[in-house]
């Protein structure tokens, strides 16, 4: 392994590992490993993992390696921790690529952006906390132009098939896009056991506690307003059964349309198109799911407001959640059966709108439908590694020289979503002319 002190590469890129999973024994990184061993192999490419324990790292290799049915015992462990900034740059100066899976973001996500900026190595993450996505932009993308840096974060099942749908219906539409809709479902197996694991609930306690700041944050980054685009898309209301996809659905409380609307700001500023309207939603089987979902956010909003409060909602997950949330991770069965399909319906102009007055009404609707395996733990895995893999292979499609991105603005003009789409997480889409 590789200690500051014997650090004697040199920071040339000839010298780095393609790859560096950054938190690889931790409850995603270690199923990140499985999906990295099949890419290096695939395309023949070096990799190491990265981490506080030594043996945790290779502990987590052996179990990955026995999955794999592979040796994994010669790959390189790279010790560093978040709290010590030398040794976060020691570990980003042996990447090409950091591949960074320590949640929460909001705790210990900058100083490996601010690490990876600084010695030259593009930073990917699984982050679904827009305070720290936008923040990390507003703070480093600067820098990361000057240095040829691409930090892309949300690159998970938070917010991949969101932010890569809408470049699938922009795609399609071949004009102007005036409106997606995106309605998610998530199907989860009748089995005992958590469903979400508890980094992302202890996310979701600090993103509700600190939603003010998110504010600021954003009049910061964008401090004009977009056009409004016509005709207007109207909000479907909170709770309402939708004719589109057949279910009761509820305002999506995730990351999607933060990250979405990142996206449509860089086409704005940064190519002068047309921004799309956007409107994210989840899919219920029941009213009573959404009844017990209401009941679930009324007391944790109360919560999340007080110390107190956060410190009741971190030690008693289970409790505040119905059981969907336990310290104790996902089971693995559970796990490897929850699946989700994305729904987005896009309208819009078969060709550019030059004149606001003379537009019309769309005269297209394009459907793109995304789906994917294990949502924590195998499409999320197959999304970064493949966010990684265009990163090193693509650059001269990605945009400037460099930057802080959401990911659909990032691999637009790549080809990561026929990557996604031939290793099980795929994107179809249908055209209609209206």
């Amino acid at each position: 392994s590789t200690r500051v002190s014997d650090l004697s590469l040199s920071n040339t890129t000839m010298s780095r590992y393609d790859l560096v999973i950054y938190g690889a024994s931790g409850f995603t990184g270690q199923y990140v490993i499985e999906f990295l061993h099949k890419a290096a192999v695939e395309h023949n490419l070096s990799w190491a993992v990265a981490g506080r324990d030594e043996g945790r790292l290779k502990a987590a290799l052996a179990r990955a390696g026995a999955v794999v049915a592979a040796d994994l015992s010669r790959v390189a462990t790279i010790i560093c921790d978040s709290s010590d900034t030398s040794s976060l740059l020691a570990m980003a100066s042996q990447a090409k690529v950091v591949l960074n899976c320590v949640g929460p973001y909001r705790f210990y996500g900058e100083p490996v952006v601010e690490a990876c900026v600084e010695a030259g190595s593009h930073h990917v993450d699984i982050s679904g906390e827009p305070q720290y996505l936008e923040k990390m932009q507003l703070k480093y993308h600067q820098k990361a132009v000057e240095n040829g840096v691409y930090v892309v974060g949300a690159c998970g099942f938070d917010s991949i098939p969101a932010d890569l749908g809408q470049i699938c219906v922009r795609d399609a539409m071949k004009g102007d896009v005036n409106s997606v809709e995106t309605y998610l479902r998530v199907i989860v197996p009748d089995l005992p056991g958590a469903t979400i694991n508890f980094a992302t609930w202890q996310s979701a306690i600090y993103g509700f506690a600190h939603a003010k700041e998110l504010g600021k944050t954003r009049k910061q980054l964008y401090p004009e307003r977009m056009p409004s685009s016509k005709p207007k898309l109207l909000p479907r209301g909170s709770l309402h059964y939708s004719n589109i996809v057949n279910t009761w659905c509820m305002p999506f409380m995730g990351s999607d349309k933060s990250v979405m609307t990142r996206t449509q700001r860089s086409f704005y500023h940064d190519k002068g198109q047309r921004p799309t309207q956007l409107a994210c939603y989840a899919q219920f089987q029941s009213i009573i799911s959404c009844f017990m979902l209401m009941l679930v956010g009324l007391v944790f909003g109360i919560l999340a407001n007080y110390s107190w409060g956060r410190t009741l909602l971190e030690k008693f997950p289970g409790i505040f959640s119905f059981g969907f949330i336990s310290k104790s991770g996902v089971p693995k069965e559970k796990a490897d059966n929850t699946n989700f399909e994305m729904t987005l319906i896009g309208e819009g102009w078969n060709h550019r709108i030059e004149d606001e007055k003379t537009a019309g009404k769309p005269n297209r609707k394009v459907t793109t439908v995304v789906k994917g395996k294990n949502i924590g733990y195998g499409a999320t895995c197959e999304c970064i590694v493949q966010s990684a893999l265009v990163i090193l292979q693509e650059m001269d499609k990605m945009p400037n020289a460099g930057g802080v991105y959401a990911p659909g603005y990032a691999f637009a003009e790549t080809t990561l979503i026929q990557r996604l789409t031939e290793r099980d997480v795929t994107f179809t889409t249908v055209v209609q002319d209206m």
